[in-house]
């Protein structure tokens, strides 16, 4: 398609992180935009979305949840991109149909694909990956790789020391439902055209009232929040490095996804990998106001070699570096972290 054409399209998950931000820019762009939440009777997430700029003309909402996916087959109707950034993140117990949020995370996808097929408008599907599904590590889990690319994928049986079951369970999940979502590039002769964004750790700034959790894991250093710094350890002992990347990029790589003639397959989607030590350093560089803990910078001194080019080479630039990051998720804390980041000056 042509920039500036305005399409109609879905975007699932609109309530978080990426999905309002994402909704946010295609508003702006003048696109018609199919928003699913979980629950129409949040008000509070109704009402952020229904605040952006074109809401009133362009933004329709429907109630949709991944655990009952057949939900989503009146919101892709009529579009021609569909972005699946929803995600289960916790299992439902009260399910029935599927054992845990892997089981959930595969079958939504392979019915929101099925429904963009059955749609016959949709060209596109766009899916929001994980970088943890990309994992360097041998299959023998030996050790890593040369480099981080798209052809790698992590090796489900390799246990790692900072997993707990809700971040090896996320691990799997994302994993195997992007391995299903590729596959409809060859199904059907390849009628649907699937790409999918294994993202970085997204920091930056945010629409939402709350801070982001990843944003929260971005500055768990600062903040000396061992839980979420466990998060940062265990992305680097998974990936050997803490891709990154922001906010405003992730959003402008989807948005470059639908706008390019044709497109399908994998395309890693961060601009930095540094190492804990190295985010560490950064940081305190630019705020030394605030002393990092010697347990907050763990690790060895640079991160694994990641080869982010794939998108680049089709035409995207990166806007945001490591520093800009950084910088914005910081501006993030203060305003909305009740640690005491938000004392920061």
């Amino acid at each position: 398609m042509e920039k500036n054409t305005s399409s109609r399209v879905c975007v699932t998950g609109a309530s978080g992180f990426i999905g309002s931000s994402l909704v946010n820019k295609l508003l702006r762009q003048g696109h018609t935009v199919h928003a699913t939440l979980r629950n129409l009777d949040d008000a509070s997430k109704v009402g952020l979305l229904k605040s952006l700029p074109h809401a009133d003309t362009k933004l329709l909402l429907f109630q949709a949840d991944i655990y009952d996916p057949q939900e989503f087959e009146h919101a892709i109707e009529g579009c021609e991109f569909v972005f699946h950034v929803a995600t289960p993140m916790q299992h439902n117990n009260l399910s029935s149909q599927y054992k845990d949020t892997a089981e959930a995370a595969v079958a939504g996808v392979r019915i929101i694909a099925d429904s963009c097929i059955r749609s016959q408008t949709v060209k596109r599907l766009i899916y929001t990956a994980s970088v943890l599904a990309a994992s360097p590590w041998t299959e023998d889990g030996a050790g890593f790789k040369a480099y981080l690319d798209e052809s790698c994928w992590t090796p489900l049986d390799v246990s790692f020391p900072h997993g707990t079951d809700f971040t090896m369970g996320y691990i799997v999940s994302k994993t195997l439902a992007e391995n299903a979502v590729l596959s409809y590039n060859v199904i059907d002769g390849g009628k649907l055209e699937v790409v999918t964004l294994p993202c970085g750790l997204v920091g930056g700034e945010t629409l939402l009232p709350i801070l982001p959790p990843t944003v929260g894991v971005v500055l768990s250093q600062l903040t000396g929040d061992s839980n979420r710094y466990n998060s940062l350890k265990f992305m680097q002992e998974v990936i050997g490095s803490v891709p990154l990347v922001h906010i405003e990029d992730v959003c402008r790589a989807h948005i470059f996804c639908m706008e390019q003639p044709s497109m399908r397959g994998r395309f890693c989607c961060a601009v930095a990998s540094p190492s804990i030590k190295e985010i560490a350093a950064c940081f305190q560089e630019n705020y030394p106001e605030y002393k990092i803990a010697k347990e907050f910078t763990e690790g060895p001194e640079g991160g694994i070699k990641c080869d982010f080019t794939k998108l680049v080479k089709i035409g995207f630039e990166y806007k945001y570096g490591m520093k800009n990051i950084l910088d914005d998720s910081v501006v993030s804390g203060r305003r909305l972290s009740k640690s005491s980041l938000s004392q920061l000056i």
